[in-house]
């Protein structure tokens, strides 16, 4: 049984998001959407972005697709790390199932080496890293339903855990079909 309203993924950098919510809407037969894909996809890599145009301008484009991709329902949304910096987003995720994914600062080092995630350059990455966590963290709590550490073990237990956690959620928002109950 798929969910009729989004479950969306928010978490850190390098907790797993995209790959995580790839497979759950796999094993949920429905969408997956990741807005930083869609931002990068209708305007280029997110750090020319940040280069060319600013964080502001990121932003901005980042609630545009969260918006869409909120609007298709029953589809599972992995959000960028930052997303929940706006009020309107983390408004609009009250109306969601929303999976907290956290990561072990030591697992998430080999994570985030190598990639060109803008708000990581220019210093010590994994101070900075932590850093944005401990900013963010009380945004993500403040929206989740579960929280699900994926520091640990094969991904497809964190797959698992979160199909087994949607699966009830969407079969009780299921609307009741109360002509066949009565027949």
């Amino acid at each position: 049984m798929a969910p009729t309203s989004p479950l969306v993924l928010v978490g850190p950098m390098g907790a797993g998001k995209t790959s995580i919510g790839r497979r759950v809407a796999k094993a949920l037969g429905i969408r997956f959407i990741d807005t930083d894909a869609v931002i990068q996809r209708e305007h280029g890599p997110i750090e020319q972005i940040f280069e060319t145009h600013g964080e502001s301008t990121f932003r901005a484009w980042e609630r545009e697709a969260i918006q869409n991709a909120l609007g298709w329902g029953g589809v599972v949304v992995s959000l960028g790390g930052g997303a929940v910096l706006n009020a309107d987003t983390r408004a609009d995720l009250a109306t969601c199932d929303v999976v907290m994914l956290t990561v072990d600062p030591r697992v998430v080092a080999g994570r985030i080496q190598g990639t060109a995630r803008p708000l990581l350059t220019g210093e010590d990455p994994m101070e900075r890293w932590r850093r944005i966590w401990q900013e963010r963290r009380p945004l993500y709590e403040s929206v989740a339903d579960i929280t699900i550490d994926t520091s640990t073990g094969p991904l497809q237990h964190v797959v698992d855990e979160i199909v087994a956690w949607a699966r009830p959620r969407a079969a009780a928002s299921e609307p009741r079909d109360t002509a066949k109950e009565q027949s």
